[in-house]
């Protein structure tokens, strides 16, 4: 008995076999210790998606999944017979010999194309003008199909740098609302140093984790916008406060944080600006020849149209609206619905009333834009003298920048429970006329 005790045979062996978790191969799997050559060759089988994804395993696949060669064939494969969006420069380009370029540098021409290919494929689309606004019809549809989307990068005072995904958009017949909601991502308005919205864009064939293009649209000074910053509306939990025409930070009553950041961005330029910039420098428009204006030089703008509307969320319709005279009775249009303001974000949500977003296209003679305007406006209730056609209570929007003016008159009828709209002037400033046709009227 005591002899058997002694004997352990099996564990001494086990202890001599014993694998050296020291040794590098140990640490490697089956595939990893194959010979680079022969991983090149199994790799390329893959298509883009996949070697995307690929090179997010280790620090061996992401060398190999973006290595030249394979890129350099998939580029051929997939576009060398694709005249439409491959030109003679980018094909022989592309068939230089691997070792003349830098590491990455067929992954990232493969993306480049498979962009411009998307952006002719898609953007055919914006030719397809509506007859009531003098904008692309299908703007919503093109950035849908794009796959593009718009992000807030935050910086604060302090150097912390934040950031953010939309919460959520609204499109409508002229415009988009984005919204951003804060939470704990966000400091204190009073405490945010720039704002800096891109247009971002990613391919619908790659992973999430793929290349993305990123096209700055706005990159915002905050001490300068705060000096001149007024409060547009409020309800019991926010305030609204309107940093420049189409952009507001929503705060919390009695509060400096920041509940949402909310921007309203019209559709003229707009799949332009979001897609042809760089991270650094916005989309410029391209310079084009001023009208010539054959009908009366003196003059300039003759001949407009103008299409206006009213985001007006409680019915959830839109409203288009022509110049109206106050003295023209025939003219006056009544709203459907009150004039208010959604906001949300994470659990809460509510509604500030006597705000909207008012989106403006005013079209010259060749019916082609002559200014764009999308932003949040307040209704302000006005004193105004004794008004025998209506008997209810006056109320002014009024929208102003350095190039145009908008004002609109509104009552409020209490019995049909309706805001009946009396008067819509818009002035345009002259130099903003002379710098559209070149002249000097």
């Amino acid at each position: 008995m005591a002899a058997s005790k002694a004997v352990v045979p099996g564990r001494a062996l086990r202890t001599s076999k014993r694998t050296d978790k020291s040794s590098p191969a140990s640490t490697q799997s089956f595939m990893e210790r194959l010979p680079s050559e022969i991983l090149i060759k199994i790799l390329s089988y893959l298509d883009a998606s996949t070697l995307c994804c690929i090179n997010h395993i280790n620090k061996i696949f992401y060398q190999l999944a973006n290595s030249n060669a394979l890129w350099r064939k998939l580029y051929i494969a997939d576009f060398s017979k694709n005249k439409k969006c491959m030109d003679k420069s980018l094909l022989r380009m592309a068939t230089m010999e691997v070792q003349d370029r830098p590491e990455g540098y067929y992954k990232r021409l493969y993306f480049k194309t498979v962009a411009e290919c998307d952006m002719i494929k898609w953007t055919r689309r914006l030719g397809l003008i509506s007859i009531h606004t003098g904008l692309p019809s299908q703007t919503e549809w093109v950035l849908r199909n794009l796959n593009v989307t718009w992000e807030l990068t935050v910086m604060g005072k302090s150097g912390r740098k934040s950031t953010l995904e939309q919460s959520r958009s609204q499109f409508t017949e002229t415009s988009v609302t984005l919204c951003w909601s804060g939470g704990d991502r966000l400091p204190d308005y009073q405490q945010i140093s720039t704002l800096q919205l891109y247009g971002v864009r990613r391919l619908a064939c790659v992973s999430p984790k793929s290349p993305v293009c990123r096209s700055l649209m706005e990159k915002l000074d905050m001490q300068t916008l705060t000096k001149n910053m007024q409060v547009i509306g409020q309800d019991r939990l926010v305030q609204l406060k309107l940093l420049q025409p189409g952009i507001i930070i929503g705060v919390w009553r009695d509060q400096c944080s920041v509940a949402f950041i909310m921007f309203t961005l019209h559709f003229h330029k707009l799949v332009e600006r979001s897609t042809q910039g760089s991270s650094v420098c916005s989309y410029v428009e391209p310079v084009v020849q001023p009208p010539f204006c054959d009908i009366d030089p003196e003059y300039g703008l003759h001949g407009y149209q103008l299409h206006i509307v009213l985001h007006n969320t409680i019915s959830d319709g839109l409203i288009q609206l022509t110049v109206i005279s106050s003295t023209n009775l025939s003219q006056h249009t009544s709203l459907s619905g009150d004039i208010t303001l959604p906001w949300r974000c994470e659990a809460l949500q509510g509604t500030v009333e006597n705000c909207c977003i008012m989106s403006l296209t005013l079209l010259d003679e060749f019916r082609k834009p002559f200014k764009c305007v999308t932003s949040p406006v307040s209704a302000e209730l006005e004193r105004t003298p004794v008004c025998y056609d209506y008997d209810g209570e006056h109320y002014l929007i009024h929208y102003q920048d350095s190039d145009i003016q908008v004002k609109m008159r509104l009552v409020w009828m209490n019995e049909q429970k309706q805001f009946i709209l009396i008067s819509l002037v818009v002035y345009v400033s002259v130099c903003y006329v002379n710098k559209y046709f070149s002249r000097d009227y």
